[in-house]
């Protein structure tokens, strides 16, 4: 059986595929959200596809608004693997999905909102 080789990819390559910028991956690994990214011989950080992946997780989790606090939570159940764990990860995407969905129906209300406020000046604008 082949030796397998794991592709590494640089801070750069990471930076354009995951859309984070190079601080915020510094300070993901610092506080404990991105961990075991490996170095090179000459100490620069080589990330993995499986460190895009949990990056991409992230992304989501952020993008959505949901607490450094709670990230680090997920984070750390996540990477403990325990079975047991599994109903407090559920339990937490559950209300961050509650909490997600709470800003969806509110930003259609506010676009709602604007598109009245647009039809209104579209009636009165002279032609």
């Amino acid at each position: 059986m082949a030796a397998r080789t794991t592709h590494y990819l640089t801070p750069a390559e990471t930076v354009e595929r995951s859309g984070f910028s190079l601080d915020t991956l510094r300070y993901y690994e610092r506080i404990g959200l991105l961990t075991d990214v490996g170095r090179s011989p000459s100490g620069h950080r080589r990330f993995t596809a499986e460190d895009l992946q949990w990056l991409g997780i992230l992304r989501c989790l952020r993008d959505t608004g949901m607490p450094i606090a709670e990230m680090r939570r997920y984070a750390d159940l996540a990477r403990c693997g325990d079975p047991k764990s599994l109903a407090e990860r559920i339990a937490l995407l559950e209300k961050h999905d509650t909490t997600v969905e709470e800003q969806v129906a509110l930003l259609r209300a506010q676009q709602q909102h604007l598109r009245e406020k647009i039809r209104y000046y579209q009636s009165v604008q002279p032609a």
